[in-house]
């Protein structure tokens, strides 16, 4: 599976800590948008897009089911957000994510 796009929408800066959003199309295909880029105590991190349930947890809509693509997944987005800070936007951009082998 292949990122063949990933787009950056940063947030205004009022001191809390949502950075941006992002938007990631896969093989121009499918599309999963509503990923956040949060500031943690480590620096920037994502959040899969997640639904608030009715005992008050929450629980993601879509993810990556493995170690690796959820690695690669991130450092991807925050790529193009590290690039959104420099140029104001984000440019689409492309990765090969690796297919499980059964």
């Amino acid at each position: 599976m292949k990122i063949t796009e990933i787009k950056v929408s940063l947030r205004q800066k009022d001191n809390g800590k949502l950075l941006a959003f992002a938007n990631v199309t896969f093989d121009n295909a499918f599309a999963v948008r509503g990923i956040k880029i949060i500031q943690g105590i480590n620096g920037p991190f994502i959040a899969m897009p997640s639904r608030k349930m009715t005992d008050g947890t929450y629980k993601d809509i879509a993810h990556p089911i493995n170690a690796e693509t959820r690695l690669m997944l991130e450092k991807s987005i925050l790529d193009e957000y590290h690039k959104a800070l420099k140029d104001g936007g984000s440019k689409p951009a492309e990765t090969e994510i690796p297919s499980e082998e059964k």
